[in-house]
């Protein structure tokens, strides 16, 4: 607490933070921002139907319920977050000194060696309508064994109409030939400030994918570190957002290419209406002994408007002599010529914007190889396509 006292909510002095002044951004939105233990039960929770699934439900970051009705029970170990179990890292990062200091909720989950999940987890992350200027710090870990897979989707239902802010950490490992993706996605647009820090651990061969559709929220950072400890590992993001009027959202990540023989590739897309503003920054870490990597970065944003504002801060940090890196980053207005293509086919202008925004950012989802949380995941994205 004596660390983020020193320092508070981040402003752009911080150079982590040089695109979004957070301290700026509470104090507009927020009159005072206040703890809250108790725990709101959700008694309707609206489960996915689309496609079969183990599930755990998180209620304002408390775990309140959890069914693995699709996998041996004896492979797996949930229990709640307790200070007695969860190490606290020491991160420069002050929401992260918040999150060490007060998270009194989350959960830990530990997956046996040689188990793989017969069908994906559903995280239900739930927010109740009580909750009104709250601040909620809650922690995650999740343990995968040796050659195991677990599949889980991140999904956001927030049904409370005033501001509040989460504050999440979550530490990751993954053991030597493990296999973990990961897709996150929202219910719908909210009125909630998300700070999410995730600290991934990869061992020898270990596979990690995650696939991030962020759109909706009113504030959105999400930071990632991975650091690639095992030879012949790989790590794999992708994203695709669009981003509505008030709307701002930073992606970050920073890659640590530890071992040799390691494969890293991120590709983040943002589509950005009238006054929102997207962030993505990306580091690619190569230290001395990391011969052979291959490591790709790429962004791409299309700006609806000139109100819409999009930074890019790609960066690559290479000690070895014998890799393949490279970044890149583009952005600029919609495709004035495409456009007018499709309004000579008989589609407004405003129905052939809808339809080139879909066929960009639905480039990230094709990737999904499950036909049924491909069309649930294509059905959420065309909501927030064509509903605004």
């Amino acid at each position: 607490m004596q660390n983020f006292n020193s320092v508070g909510f981040p402003n752009k002095k911080n150079e982590d933070w040089k695109f979004l002044d957070l301290n700026n951004i509470i104090s507009k939105n927020f009159n005072k921002l206040h703890l809250t233990n108790k725990i709101f039960e959700e008694k309707k929770i609206n489960y996915i139907k689309e496609f079969e699934h183990n599930f755990v439900v998180l209620t304002n970051g408390k775990l309140t319920d959890s069914n693995f009705k699709f996998e041996d029970p004896k492979k797996i170990s949930i229990k709640s977050y307790s200070n007695e179990t969860f190490p606290e890292a020491e991160i420069n990062n002050p929401l992260v000194s918040l999150n060490h200091a007060l998270s009194n909720h989350g959960f830990k989950l530990e997956i046996e060696d040689n188990y793989k999940f017969k069908k994906i987890l559903v995280v239900y992350n739930l927010y109740t309508e009580e909750l009104n200027e709250n601040i909620l710090n809650s922690k995650n870990e999740i343990k995968i064994g040796k050659n195991s897979e677990l599949h889980i989707l991140d999904y956001i239902v927030n049904k409370s109409k005033k501001n509040f802010f989460s504050n999440i950490y979550e530490n990751l490992i993954l053991k030597e030939s493990s296999i973990f993706k990961n897709i996150v996605i929202n219910n719908e647009k909210n009125c909630g400030y998300f700070h999410k820090y995730s600290k991934n651990t990869l061992f020898s061969k270990a596979n990690y994918s995650a696939f991030v559709f962020p759109s909706g929220l009113k504030f959105n950072k999400l930071d990632f570190e991975f650091d690639l400890l095992g030879k012949d590992c790989e790590c794999n993001l992708k994203a695709a957002s669009l981003l509505h009027k008030g709307d701002q959202q930073e992606i970050k990540t920073r890659i640590n290419h530890l071992t040799p023989n390691c494969k890293s590739y991120q590709k983040v897309k943002n589509v950005l209406d009238k006054e929102s503003k997207g962030i993505y920054q990306g580091k690619i870490y190569v230290k001395d002994v990391a011969q052979k990597t291959d490591a790709y970065q790429l962004s791409k944003a299309i700006l609806l408007s000139e109100d819409s504002e999009f930074n890019s801060k790609p960066e690559l940090e290479i000690y070895a002599d014998d890799v393949k890196c490279s970044h890149g980053s583009t952005s600029g207005n919609i495709d004035q010529d495409s456009i007018y293509y499709l309004m000579t086919r008989g589609l407004s202008k405003k129905e052939s914007t809808k339809l080139l925004i879909n066929g960009f950012l639905s480039e990230i989802i094709e990737t999904l190889k499950s036909k049924s949380i491909k069309e649930f995941i294509q059905n959420k994205l065309n909501k927030q396509i064509y509903e605004y």
